[in-house]
């Protein structure tokens, strides 16, 4: 007892003074709870690091205009952010009741696993563009980029998709797009893509030996007598119905591109190049008569009567053709020589389908030298005009003038007026050539004043006007300045309009007279009675002449009919209370004939030739022929 009581005596405080190990478990509990401390605090931090983040995430997402979808690597969706509801129509449950790809569209299926499968690979996802079905049924091109997500591994487990509806957009671009390869009015190609198109069938040919192709222009008879009795509006109604109808009697094996929707586009091009003219690129021919047939068929189609709003409105075709060959197949020949066809048809009647041919195409270089010769001429003052007198039958006495232009070709001499009239009427060069001959026809005939010499008569001028010209917007200001400019009574002018002219478009005709008239112009028709005018309208014509067409004239000694025609024409200009003048009187013959049917005027070679303004007051003084 003794010794245990000392053993426990010896150690006073026993209990304060731990053994070393004890004090080392006290440390370590210490560093233990030291470190459970900081652990916490770091994960409530990472918490709230997450939290923030997380939250940032749903508010960016919530409100981003974008669909943003987060799914894993199965592609199961993970999260759906607001804006696939609102822009797909879909509601969280319809979209979370099916699968990623269900409403994208088959197509594009794989296009979007493939670049799934990448983002997963490589951790890095690339922009792609797919299509995605709406609610509503239509569908919607997304924009759409991929981000990987990786876990603690390093490896992709999730991945972030962006999309952005860019439907609006592409649909821009491609209304831009056809806008710029299509004409506004029919909806059809227009010249570029055209053009674009046959340099591919060029092209094709050159490869292909065997290859044969054809270029068809298509040009609307009168169209410009249409657009001025109805107005632009129906003017392009009639554009787009005669667009509707060429393309609905294609064959498929014609090569046709039509309205983008609106009929099925099988091989080949219908365009408008302008205006009223049209083109057909026919490939894979196997003989001539199949672009033959095409043609038949658009002028038959063509042909029916067009209805719009209770008006009927007739329409024909003028075509021509030309056929891809060895020696011409360039594009710009080719269209070249399907437009001297084109001329051709038109020049022939109308409403006919004509082919080239080398003859034509000689015809065509010689036309197109003779065109830059015409602007040379028309530079270099090459032109002459000459006078043939009217005549006043009974008396024979010169009652008036008309003037009459004459081309002085360097090389080649005089050329009469058949041959370059046309040519530069369809140049537009016969605006300037009819300008510069009214200013120097009136500046001539200033110069004949009554009792300035031999000349003692105050004669009148007439001045022909070819279509264009009667057409031209600057007509009555440029006639009104150099009628200033010469110092010429309006009242001592004529303009002749021939009456294939006249009445291709009435009413537009008649405005333009008024405002002649109004300027003191005088007006006549000529080649009256070649044509098919409407009585109705020739009475309400502000006219003050009818010029008899020569051919009625020269066929009077053989055709007696002829010489009732006349009368019945002189009749009707007393009616009218307008002058008849007879035109093409190469005989004493004719001459005798028209005196006894009443026409009092007249011209002719019988008379007098044109001739230039010096031997004109010779031929006045020389004796009258009288049989």
């Amino acid at each position: 007892m003794d010794h245990f009581s000392f053993l426990v005596n010896a150690s006073p405080s026993a209990a304060a003074f731990p053994t070393a190990l004890e004090r080392w478990y006290g440390l370590l509990a210490a560093a233990f709870a030291a470190l459970f401390a900081f652990q916490q605090l770091r994960f409530h931090r990472l918490r709230r690091y997450w939290e923030d983040r997380e939250e940032l995430f749903r508010i960016v997402t919530e409100n981003a205009a974008d669909m943003i979808a987060l799914v894993d690597i199965k592609g199961r969706r993970l999260y759906n952010s607001p804006a696939y509801y609102t822009g797909l129509g879909y509601t969280p449950a319809e979209l979370a009741a099916t699968g990623a790809l269900e409403q994208i569209h088959p197509e594009d299926r794989f296009k979007v696993l493939d670049a799934a499968r990448e983002a997963r690979d490589t951790g890095i996802g690339k922009k792609l563009e797919y299509r995605i079905r709406h609610k509503n049924g239509t569908w919607h091109i997304l924009e759409s980029t991929a981000s990987a997500i990786r876990d603690a591994n390093g490896e992709v487990a999730k991945l972030v998709i962006v999309n952005r509806d860019i439907t609006q957009r592409k649909h821009t671009e491609e209304l831009l797009e056809h806008n710029s390869f299509h004409d506004a009015v029919t909806g059809l190609p227009n010249r570029r893509l055209f053009l674009d198109r046959l340099h591919g069938a060029e092209a094709r040919a050159q490869r292909m030996a065997e290859f044969r192709y054809a270029v068809m222009l298509v040009d609307l008879d009168d169209f410009r007598s249409i657009n001025g009795l109805f107005g632009a509006a129906t003017a392009d109604q009639v554009l787009l119905e005669t667009g509707r109808r060429m393309a609905s009697c294609l064959r498929h094996g014609d090569t046709v591109a039509r309205p983008k929707g609106k009929l099925p586009i099988p091989d080949a091009l219908l365009s408008r190049l302008g205006g009223d003219e049209f083109a057909i690129l026919v490939e894979g021919l196997k003989d001539t008569s199949d672009a033959l047939r095409v043609a038949q068929r658009i002028q038959s189609a063509l042909g029916m009567v067009h209805a719009f709003e209770e008006r009927e409105v007739h329409v024909t075709a003028s075509v021509g053709i030309a056929l891809s060959t060895d020696a011409h197949s360039r594009t710009d020949e080719l269209l070249q020589e399907a437009d001297f066809a084109l001329r051709r048809a038109q020049s022939l009647g109308k409403s006919r389908v004509e082919f080239f041919d080398e003859t034509l195409h000689n015809r065509a270089v010689s036309r197109l030298k003779l065109e830059a010769d015409l602007r040379t001429a028309l530079n270099y003052r090459q032109f002459e005009i000459c006078y043939q007198p009217v005549m006043e039958l009974e008396t024979a006495e010169v009652v008036g003038l008309e003037a009459l232009v004459r081309w002085k070709h360097p090389e080649q001499g005089d050329i009469p007026p058949s041959r370059f009239v046309e040519v530069a009427e369809s140049a537009g060069l016969m605006i300037p050539i009819g300008r510069w001959v009214l200013h120097e026809a009136a500046k001539q005939l200033c110069c004949w004043r009554p009792g300035s010499g031999a000349l003692g008569a105050a004669w009148n001028l007439t001045v022909n006007l070819s279509a264009r010209q009667f057409h031209c917007p600057t007509l009555v200001s440029d006639t009104e300045a150099i009628l200033q400019e010469v110092s010429l009574d309006p009242s001592r002018l004529q303009f002749e309009v021939a009456e294939a002219v006249a009445m291709a478009s009435p009413k537009l005709t008649s405005g333009v007279m008024a405002q002649l008239k109004q300027l003191g112009v005088r007006i006549s028709v000529g080649d009256f009675g070649a044509g098919s005018s409407s009585l109705s309208w020739m009475r309400r014509l502000p006219i003050d002449e009818i010029k008899i067409d020569r051919a009625i004239v020269g066929s009077m000694p053989t055709d007696r009919a002829s010489c009732e025609i006349v009368r019945l024409i002189v009749v009707m200009g007393r009616e009218l209370n307008v002058k008849v003048l007879a035109e093409g009187i190469e005989s004493f013959m004719h001459l005798e004939q028209l005196k006894r049917t009443g026409c009092q005027f007249g011209q002719g070679f019988f008379f007098s030739a044109p001739v230039p303004a010096e031997e004109l007051e010779q031929m006045v003084h020389t004796p009258k022929p009288t049989k």
